[in-house]
């Protein structure tokens, strides 16, 4: 499928996906959503920890270079494993503005290297930060209480609902530590029950600028 770089309302670069007219990001902001959904609502959770991360969508690889600058600011030892099953191109890479968008210039050769670095394979971004690229579809899944946090960054529901069903968000509850994290930009009703089925607690959480509200599911310890 046909994608272009298009710039989203608070400067940052998105991918848009011309056949369906969707884009990899919120058209109001790229990063801020990124930063809202995924730090400020799940990796903020855990400051001072080692923490390990599934992001379902590694996509442009914003939220790993976010989370990858926001370790430093947490006191965070980051193992982040991104899943995609249609990685994007290196000729599409070097036309993202985070680095600059970010103020993070001096960290160009790392965001460089996430997209660079094997998949397949771990790979140590810094001392801090340790990647691991999976080319798989979300349904290949099957890792077991190995993570702490999961960045849920999927296509919207209205475009492949199949990737918010309940077979996918058992796979999700299933990779989870117990008290492990999901959040998402979604809040769909079909989407909440879906995880509400395969045993997550589950709250809605204001949303970031142009989304009234997403969610944020907990793998609740059971009580006996």
């Amino acid at each position: 499928m046909k994608r272009k770089i298009i710039q989203t309302e608070d400067g940052s670069s998105s991918l848009l996906m011309e056949e369906w007219g969707e884009t990899y990001h919120s058209r109001h902001g790229a990063i801020q959503e990124a930063k809202h959904v995924f730090i400020q609502n799940g990796l903020s959770l855990f400051k001072e920890q080692s923490v390990t991360v599934l992001e379902i969508g590694f996509g442009t690889g914003l939220n790993a270079f976010i989370t990858f600058l926001e370790a430093e600011n947490l006191n965070q030892t980051i193992d982040y494993v991104g899943v995609e099953a249609y990685p994007i191109l290196p000729e599409e890479v070097e036309k993202l503005n985070y680095v600059s968008q970010l103020n993070a210039n001096q960290y160009d050769a790392y965001f460089q290297h996430m997209h660079s670095c094997e998949w397949e394979s771990k790979t140590l971004i810094s001392d801090r930060f340790a990647l691991t690229k999976r080319k798989q579809f979300f349904n290949e899944i099957n890792d077991k209480n190995y993570f702490d946090l999961i960045y849920f960054d999927a296509f919207g529901f209205q475009y492949q609902p199949e990737l918010w069903s309940v077979e996918i968000f058992q796979k999700m509850f299933n990779a989870l530590k117990e008290n492990g994290v999901l959040v998402t930009y979604a809040c769909r009703g079909p989407i909440k029950r879906a995880m509400l089925e395969v045993g997550f607690s589950v709250e809605k959480l204001q949303g970031p600028p142009g989304k009234r509200e997403m969610l944020r599911a907990v793998k609740k310890q059971l009580v006996c």
